[in-house]
């Protein structure tokens, strides 16, 4: 099961508190200001800013 669409909707990155974006792959969570990508694992975001990396 992916990540709820209603989820999606509370979501912010926890470092500049904007929303994130489904990629595409359904591997992570991307932020749409700073460009970090949270891990989904499992079907579970982690939205742990030391799990997280930086990507264009």
């Amino acid at each position: 099961m992916p990540v709820s669409p209603v989820l999606l909707e509370i979501l912010v990155c926890p470092v500049c508190k904007e929303n994130v974006e489904l990629k595409p792959d359904g591997s992570g969570l991307k932020c749409v200001k700073c460009h970090r990508v949270y891990p989904v694992r499992d079907d579970i975001p982690v939205m742990l800013v030391d799990q997280a990396h930086i990507e264009e």
